[in-house]
């Protein structure tokens, strides 16, 4: 079960760790083994000091090419486009720049201790969100620095607030882009203006309510759409371009799985579902371990070897169920794939969501004869690349709705409709829930407002005074 969770990133991990772990367990590229014989070892117990050895050697000289290996063909070349889409990638954490900074500031020795304690409290998008109160009887409790709540606050925002990059140590968004417009020394008539808006009306701002701020500054929409433009250059996470620790994983998506389509001319092209060959390395039990095990076997008199033989064949057991769990691991993969590609292959020929069938965990649980949850940890945390884009298989899956015609749609047909009813409505005035509700009826959806807004907010649609735009 845990192997069938990973994906391929994590699995590579996985069997590098077990490798490293147990030498009993090796990889190889050939095809072919030789074959090994040893006499059987019969390792008796002896008195109290004895351990359990009762093992036949025979059971460990064997063909261990994996039997999914020969008897199936469906895995990808070697994916040499994903080999360097997840790479360990050095930088400055934010941190650390900022301490780099503060050091060099003309400060006080008290002073940069606060600072320096203010810097460690920032989170990954340069922001302070812990009370400047709370700092205060943190550094009394654990430093033995005493300080008082406008003296941290100084410190805030005449040095922290002072470095680079721009914006960092904002209390809240308006603080930072605050921090950010103010620093344009400029005559510009919209930068000031944006100024003024993020001074005195960022609620109005947020909520999109441009009636009330034309009014209060006496502007034409022109002018504000000049200001929103000013405020859009605006970086609110400037924290954002730093690495949160020294070293970081660039976490781009590696597919489980390739799903090809194959023209035939005048029949029905195929829908063929493989295995990407990084879940499916071939493994043997090492025959240095399985040599070593034979000779031991023969001594019965040495407590040593004894004990040795142990060990070595707690390591070849484990190496031996290794293999087969990873056998297991890809048959689980291929039957699942294969069951939904079986459900979904007009989807995957067409590329078009509303091809998509209504299809659950249980309807591939009774082609596979898997449980419901072994589908489920497989389909959670798997890709696939397939001819429309990678597609995260959890995706293919959505209840269903019966339409006007008696037919069993699936949600995600309807949350479509949904997005392109939003993307061609004027902006200038958004469609309302009852709206849409209208324009889902009359393509024979008939789906009550709270569910328009449920699959709304799904889609993380916002509502429609906050779709608004000049």
């Amino acid at each position: 079960m845990k192997l069938i969770q990973l994906h391929t990133l994590e699995f590579e991990e996985e069997l590098e760790r077990e490798i490293e772990e147990n030498p009993a367990l090796e990889r190889t590229e050939n095809k072919e083994e030789e074959t090994y014989e040893a006499p059987s070892a019969d390792l008796e117990n002896e008195g109290s000091e004895s351990i359990d050895t009762d093992f036949d050697v025979n059971d460990y000289m064997y063909d261990d090419e994996p039997a999914y290996k020969s008897t199936s063909n469906n895995y990808s070349a070697d994916d040499e486009e994903f080999d360097n889409q997840s790479l360990l990638t050095e930088g400055q954490s934010l941190y650390d720049y900022l301490l780099e900074q503060i050091r060099l500031a003309n400060i006080e020795d008290q002073d940069l201790i606060i600072a320096e304690y203010i810097i460690g409290n920032l989170d990954n998008d340069g922001y302070l969100r812990r009370e400047i109160k709370s700092l205060v009887d943190d550094m009394a409790f654990s430093q033995g620095l005493y300080t008082s709540i406008e003296n941290v606050t100084d410190i805030l925002v005449n040095y922290v607030q002072k470095l680079d990059p721009t914006g960092v140590g904002a209390r809240n968004l308006q603080e930072c882009l605050l921090l950010q417009i103010e620093k344009k020394v400029t005559a510009d008539k919209s930068v000031m203006l944006a100024a003024d808006i993020l001074r005195s009306q960022f609620d109005a701002l947020t909520n999109k309510h441009y009636n009330k701020i034309i009014q209060k500054f006496d502007i034409d929409e022109d002018d504000l759409k000049d200001a929103l433009e000013e405020i859009g250059k605006l970086n609110p996470r400037v924290g954002g371009n730093y690495d949160t620790q020294t070293i970081t994983i660039n976490n781009e998506i590696i597919p489980d799985f390739t799903i090809k389509v194959i023209d035939n001319g005048d029949k029905p092209a195929d829908v063929i579902p493989m295995l990407n060959s990084k879940n499916a390395p071939t493994l043997r039990v090492s025959h240095e371990y399985k040599e070593i095990l034979s000779t031991y076997s023969h001594d019965k008199k040495s407590k040593e070897h004894k004990q040795a033989a142990l060990f070595i064949k707690q390591k070849l057991d484990a190496a031996k169920w290794y293999i087969d769990a990873i056998t297991q691991r890809q048959n689980t993969l291929m039957q699942t794939i294969n069951a939904i590609v079986k459900l979904q292959k007009e989807y995957f020929l067409t590329g078009d969501d509303k091809s998509l069938k209504p299809m659950i965990l249980k309807d591939i649980a009774d082609i596979t004869g898997f449980d419901i949850s072994t589908i489920s940890r497989v389909v959670k945390s798997k890709y696939a690349d397939t001819p429309n884009g990678i597609l995260y298989l959890k995706d293919l899956f959505s209840d269903s709705l019966t339409n006007d015609e008696g037919e069993e749609v699936s949600t995600k047909e309807i949350k479509t409709y949904l997005m392109e009813a939003i993307d061609v409505e004027n902006k200038r005035k958004p469609l309302t829930d009852d709206a849409l509700v209208k324009i889902l009826k009359e393509k024979g959806y008939n789906i009550a407002r709270r569910t328009i807004a449920k699959y709304r907010e799904q889609l993380s649609i916002p509502v429609a005074r906050l779709r608004k735009e000049l």
